[in-house]
């Protein structure tokens, strides 16, 4: 018997560890799993569903978050909801239907057009705050502040 990290045999932050006897696997800290074994190899492959969080971390999530992506094309944005890690909305300067009423796809006047409009959309699904976590390398400068100046005067709060 001897013990094997899991993340060798898939790619996740979540660390379990697994037990390869000749014909057997058993996992500690983890009830649903489905294991199959190939017999020549001994290769094992688990399907596990995503971690339910506890309500204390859940409670503690922001509950939408911007994403933001540029491009040197385009201009890309998502609301996320953390607590369930779905799209609840998003804008992009690639979409058909914005296209023809942008002069340019990519610059701080795309960037501001598309801000406005994830803001009309999310004020349409009844969501009025967003949490903005920018990236490392994001500064409140430019299209990123062209983003986030529209989704406020939209009337999406902040937090």
């Amino acid at each position: 018997m001897h013990l094997l990290p899991l993340s060798l045999y898939r790619r996740s932050r979540h660390s379990f560890w697994v037990f390869s006897v000749s014909s057997a696997a058993c996992i500690l800290y983890s009830e649903a799993c489905v294991i199959l074994s190939s017999a020549p190899a001994k290769l094992i492959r688990m399907v596990i569903p995503p971690p339910v969080r506890p309500p204390r971390i859940t409670n503690y999530l922001k509950p939408y978050v911007l994403k933001m992506h540029f491009t040197n094309k385009y201009v890309s944005t998502q609301v996320i909801h953390a607590p369930t890690a779905t799209v609840a909305s998003s804008a992009s300067s690639q979409e058909k239907a914005l296209r023809p009423s942008m002069e340019s796809t990519r610059d701080v006047a795309a960037a501001g057009k598309i801000g406005k409009i994830l803001g009309e959309r999310l004020l349409l699904k009844d969501i009025p705050a967003v949490a903005v976590h920018l990236e490392r390398e994001q500064r409140y400068h430019g299209k990123v502040k062209a983003v986030i100046d529209s989704l406020r005067e939209a009337g999406v709060k902040l937090l």
